[in-house]
């Protein structure tokens, strides 16, 4: 297996952005997008979560008085 194998797609649509020199300005907007776009994937998957079991603010308080460490 080649090293451009054991690259994930994301990684190898990023790279693509290698050749470019950037203004810091600009570098900061295209980590702010990625930011937000996995700040919405993960607020949508959450949302998802919680219709599909039922979750709610009973729920988030019981998870904040679990030990969970052994």
């Amino acid at each position: 297996m080649s090293a451009v194998e054991k690259l994930t797609n994301m990684q190898l649509e990023l790279l693509k952005l290698f050749p470019y020199n950037l203004p810091e300005k600009q570098l900061a907007e295209i980590k702010d997008i990625l930011a937000q776009y996995f700040a919405k994937s993960a607020t949508e998957e959450m949302d998802r979560l919680w219709d599909e079991y039922n979750w709610d603010a009973e729920t988030m308080e019981s998870w904040s008085k679990e030990h969970l460490r052994k």
